[in-house]
């Protein structure tokens, strides 16, 4: 009688079985690409290798500080001296009727050498209002924070679509190979599919930092550390997994995709020496701590957030999303809206002083911005409902030009009238501050090509330095 053949574990088994088990989604985003038709846009085998932009960049990475719930534009950088004269007046027309208009209840000066106006809500920030451009003129499809949230981090709220970030790293590849190339902190719960990959490979998908505060004076979290198993153990695990990509290399000759799979491995492997330390700002001075408002009451936690940002772009990760949210003010506007705007005034302002000072900022693009923004009329008497037809981000560093408005709303700054920008708009500048060309970077999925703008999109020009 034959003795029965020993079990063999396969690779894939080998892959699911282990506690390295998280890069299976790498392995089969990477397997898919097989099925691909030829694309304007291939990735190479190793897909984080670093890859050359479809023009000169202007910038090498991107801060986004998502601002989540919608900010009012009309009381913090949209100036409308007509709407204060407008106070009280009922709504007519084709707008909301009956609704009165409401003041905003902080002052606007102008800032800078170039005059910009910036309401007193950003007291810091204002000091740098010569390093921002004030994009006036922005719309949205939907004043429906879900589907808004999705279409700025996505390009679309009716499907399933790669993020932002993770179309940067498609299109340019990691620049620092211990690290991630797109780190997405303290994001809310549920939110996956705004630092997801989608139908792009796996490894393309942002990583997220939890807890970026923990417990008063705590440190954040790096979700990367193992906590079953030793460096040693894990070590071994990568090895036999390496052993084993080789011998399958060997007998199917065709199949080096694989090869970026365990690539994905090792990358997490060395995360755990380098990440942790990028997320403790406790190695900062003082000094420097103090700047970004770690410690204060207010600005603690996303003092903390900011200062990390800085710390993984200036070791080459390419887009770090930093959410705060608080900002859906439907009611108590002056008290919720004014501390909102205390927890993140003084570390973005430290923020963009801290990149400026280290030679960072002119190749680092600084986006805040929500979904939407708010209605100029009053709501539940001392609030602001959704507006998603005129609202206001800004960008700063990056090849933008500082101190610059584009775009503009109507008197009462209910919708745009010049300067309008889409998101896909958006999108489109972004990319192309990057080196990227919107309509050329392209993934073919279910046999079609598709870009992060669809069929849509024009780069706003007029704010390239």
């Amino acid at each position: 009688m034959q003795e029965p053949r020993p079990f063999l574990p396969s690779r894939r088994d080998a892959l699911r079985a282990t506690t390295l088990g998280f890069g299976w989604l790498a392995l089969s985003g990477l397997l898919a690409q097989r099925a691909r038709a030829a694309a304007p846009f291939q990735a190479p085998v190793d897909p984080l290798a670093p890859k050359a932009p479809h023009h000169a960049a202007r910038a090498k990475r991107v801060i986004f500080l998502a601002m989540g719930g919608a900010p009012s534009h009309v009381d913090t950088f949209d100036y409308k001296p007509e709407l204060a004269k407008h106070d009280g007046q009922a709504l007519s027309g084709r707008y909301r009727q009956g609704a009165k208009l409401m003041a905003s209840p902080w002052e606007f000066r102008q800032h800078g050498q170039s005059g910009l106006w910036i309401s007193a809500l950003f007291p810091k920030l204002a000091a740098h209002a010569d390093k921002l451009c004030l994009l006036r003129g922005m719309q949205t499809d939907v004043p429906a924070h879900a589907q808004a949230v999705l279409k700025q981090h996505t390009g679309s709220f009716q499907f399933v679509r790669p993020s932002l970030g993770a179309w940067t790293l498609y299109g340019l590849g990691a620049s620092n190979r211990n690290l991630p190339g797109f780190v997405t902190i303290a994001p809310p719960a549920g939110s996956a599919q705004n630092y997801g990959s989608a139908f792009l490979p796996a490894t393309y998908q942002g990583m997220p930092i939890a807890n970026p505060r923990g417990a008063r004076g705590g440190e954040p979290v790096a979700n990367v550390r193992n906590a079953r198993y030793d460096r040693d153990a894990q070590r071994a695990q990568l090895d036999l997994l390496q052993k084993l990509n080789r011998e399958a290399l060997e007998r199917e000759r065709n199949n080096d995709e694989l090869e970026g799979v365990i690539e994905s491995y090792e990358l997490a492997f060395r995360m755990q020496a380098e990440l942790p330390a990028l997320v403790d700002v406790t190695k900062e001075p003082q000094a420097v701590r103090d700047a970004y408002g770690i410690g204060g009451e207010d600005t603690d936690a996303f003092g903390r957030q900011c200062l990390i940002a800085r710390h993984l772009v200036e070791q080459g990760v390419r887009f770090v999303e930093v959410h705060q949210g608080g900002w859906d003010h439907h009611r108590n506007l002056r008290n919720d809206l004014a501390e909102a705007c205390r927890k993140v005034d003084q570390p973005i302002a430290a923020l963009l002083a801290d990149l400026a000072q280290r030679g960072l900022l002119d190749e680092t693009l600084v986006i805040w911005g929500g979904e939407f923004g708010r209605t100029p009329y009053a709501q539940n008497g001392d609030g602001r409902d959704h507006n998603h037809k005129g609202f206001t981000t800004w960008f700063a560093g990056g090849g933008v030009k500082g101190g610059f408005s584009h775009g503009a709303t109507d008197e009462n700054g209910i919708e745009a009238v010049e300067g309008k920008l889409s998101m896909h708009d958006w999108h489109a500048t972004i990319l192309h501050l990057i080196g990227l060309d919107h309509e050329r970077l392209t993934f073919n999925h279910a046999g079609r090509d598709f870009r992060l703008t669809d069929v849509h999109g024009r780069v706003a020009t007029a704010i390239l330095a």
